[in-house]
């Protein structure tokens, strides 16, 4: 039978306090919406309707794909007048209703759901320890479905009730042209309520089938950044344990963020309080130091992050060592053997192999050699005010402590550049070059001393 999705995403989210629309919130470094679309696409439904209002081209904008069909609620009136925007675009077999901001249900839980409705309808419920703020399960006593009543218009004695709808529910779509027009807003918030198709179906006797979620926390909703948070710990923690079951040691699953894609080899070693964003490649034996952030970055095997060090767009060959506190900036590509020490940065800089750049310097738009010597403080000075000039430094090169190599320049196969040396000219190979005005002592000099000073 034939599925097609609606995604309801029109709310403000006033208890976000933010300017960002509540579907474009972060969560493992998507927005949720996006989490909520990938379940959907999982499906290979027909079509994917999203319906979106406060801040719709910003939604559109983030989440937008060829799959996808904007629906815009101009005006919120609730659940049941959001998916009647998208009734006319609807073909006929099922409708699977999900939520934006609802983004851990599995694909399979809804494709239980799909089939549980078999031109009818269902609803994926649960058993909350605390029901307060979600929709009663009413059933007669023998188990059948009866309706929903929502909190605010509930009775004490229904507020007792444990089992809450999650809000998600599949259903025939001739069910939905025909129950909708039926739905008035007689109830305390004055709005449209989908969860009131329920009851217009038990009236027609239809029996209502329910799915239970397999963990209470795969229905999580999102309203403000408290359960933003909540719901992000229990994202982390998925996919530590998924990391975890492939073999890679995470020294403390609580102390892992992973906001994008992370795919490791075998061995791979992650201590506390590391970041990964985008898409992140690590190979076998890598190993990843306490408080490092590694984005959209590939590192080959055996290479060792040493802690707090920073990498994004950059690839590191075979058993490099980075760090301490080192930055590799966007196009940083480190050969095998590489030694990038602590407070070094290396932008659009080419590094061979063997070569070693260990404490304090700047290598920016440079191709170094392999077997290259570069001393503490050395700076690439790449940028003059306008355009950035690029360095060459051939192989086995030699390069002093607290040298400046200014670009656009080259130093030669062998070479070697004195300490201190401002190179402003390429350095030929296998030679010494040295720069600096000459060194000059002045005896009589005194350093200047401050003068007593009373206050009048």
């Amino acid at each position: 039978m034939t599925t097609s999705v609606i995604v309801l995403a029109a709310g403000k989210g006033t208890r976000m306090n933010s300017a960002l629309p509540k579907v474009l919130q972060p969560l493992g470094g998507e927005p949720l919406l996006a989490h909520v679309l990938s379940a959907a696409r999982a499906l290979s439904p027909a079509a994917i309707h999203v319906v979106v209002g406060h801040g719709m081209d910003a939604v559109r904008r983030a989440c937008d794909g060829d799959d996808l069909r904007w629906v815009e609620q101009a005006e919120q009136l609730g659940t049941g007048h959001a998916v009647t925007q998208a009734l006319p675009y609807l073909e006929a077999g099922t409708a699977l209703v999900l939520y934006g901001d609802v983004p851990l249900v599995p694909a399979e839980t809804l494709a239980a759901l799909c089939t549980a409705a078999s031109g009818g309808v269902a609803l994926l419920v649960m058993t909350a320890p605390d029901p307060t703020g979600y929709g009663r399960i009413l059933r007669q006593d023998g188990g059948a479905v009866l309706g929903i009543v929502e909190e605010r218009d509930a009775t004490p004695a229904q507020r007792r009730i444990g089992e809450v709808n999650t809000g998600l529910m599949a259903i025939s779509v001739a069910m939905l042209r025909r129950y909708l027009p039926a739905i008035q807003p007689s109830n305390a918030q004055g709005e449209y309520y989908l969860t009131d198709v329920i009851g217009l179906a038990v009236a027609e006797g239809v029996p209502v089938q329910t799915v239970s979620v397999q963990h209470a926390e795969d229905a999580l909703g999102v309203n403000d950044k408290a359960q933003l948070a909540i719901v992000e710990r229990v994202l982390q923690r998925r996919r530590a344990e998924a990391l975890m079951r492939g073999g890679v040691t995470v020294v403390d699953p609580a102390r892992l963020d992973v906001r994008g894609e992370l795919i490791c080899g075998r061995d791979v070693f992650i201590d506390v309080n590391c970041v990964f964003e985008g898409r992140v490649i690590l190979g076998d034996g890598v190993r990843i130091g306490a408080q490092s952030v590694v984005r959209d970055c590939e590192l080959a095997a055996g290479v060792d992050v040493r802690p707090f060090s920073h990498l994004e767009g950059s690839r590191v060959g075979a058993a490099a060592r980075i760090g301490p506190y080192a930055r590799l900036r966007p196009g940083a590509d480190l050969a095998p053997d590489t030694h990038v020490g602590n407070f070094v940065e290396i932008k659009q800089a080419r590094v061979g192999r063997g070569s070693k750049i260990n404490h304090l310097s700047y290598i920016g738009d440079a191709e170094v050699g392999c077997n290259v010597n570069v001393g503490a403080g050395t700076i690439t000075c790449n940028y003059d005010g306008v355009n950035k000039h690029r360095t060459v430094i051939g192989d086995g090169a030699f390069i002093g402590s607290g040298s400046q190599l200014v670009a656009p320049v080259t130093v030669g196969e062998g070479a070697t550049v004195g300490a201190g040396t401002t190179l402003r000219k390429d350095a030929p190979p296998r030679q010494l070059t040295v720069g600096g005005g000459r060194q000059v002592t002045l005896s009589h000099w005194r350093r200047p001393q401050s003068k007593d000073r009373t206050d009048g």
